[in-house]
């Protein structure tokens, strides 16, 4: 696990590594079902296609619903920015060209499994992080770190009920 900067500005981001004992097309089933996440986040409450899509693709959008306990409940829509089957799906929080998140997982087979790895990064569109600091420019360097080691967190989390999931005895198959 590591994160990198402190400053908004910069737009910092975390990556946090697991590896898989199963195979990437049984992992990419699970990484790519925007729908179960909700059920491993304890942030992200429910997710929604968008434009009548019932899966992801390419400039696929969906809609996220949020809850935290400090930024109360907020809904953001998010484009599909990446999306190669098996090795890379990635999405960009509000616009796409200037987000205020990006959310990526990589598969990667190895030792006979996978090696997963979800990034993100915040910045450089607004966010609801951005008022935070508004408030407060003196303390902009503690939100980030606090903010940033929270996303480390509840990427670690969500990647162990991914690997939990995805080595689930009989379901191991893609």
């Amino acid at each position: 696990m590591e994160w990198t900067s402190a400053r908004y500005a910069d737009k910092p981001n975390v990556e946090v590594p697991i590896w898989i004992a199963a195979p990437p097309e049984r992992v990419w089933e699970l990484i790519s079902d925007i729908e179960l996440m909700p059920s491993l986040s304890s942030e992200l409450q429910s997710v929604e296609w968008l434009d009548g899509r019932t899966g992801p693709g390419l400039g696929a959008r969906f809609v996220g619903r949020n809850k935290h306990e400090a930024f109360g409940e907020w809904a953001t829509t998010s484009h599909i920015v990446e999306y190669e089957p098996l090795r890379v799906f990635a999405w960009a929080v509000a616009d796409p060209r200037c987000p205020s998140a990006v959310w990526r997982f990589t598969l990667e087979p190895r030792d006979g499994g996978t090696m997963l790895r979800q990034w993100m990064q915040m910045g450089p569109g607004r966010s609801g992080l951005s008022v935070a600091i508004d408030r407060m420019p003196e303390k902009e360097q503690k939100i980030v770190f606090v903010r940033m080691r929270e996303f480390e967190s509840n990427i670690a989390t969500t990647l162990e009920a991914i690997r939990k999931l995805a080595e689930e005895p009989g379901k191991a198959r893609g």
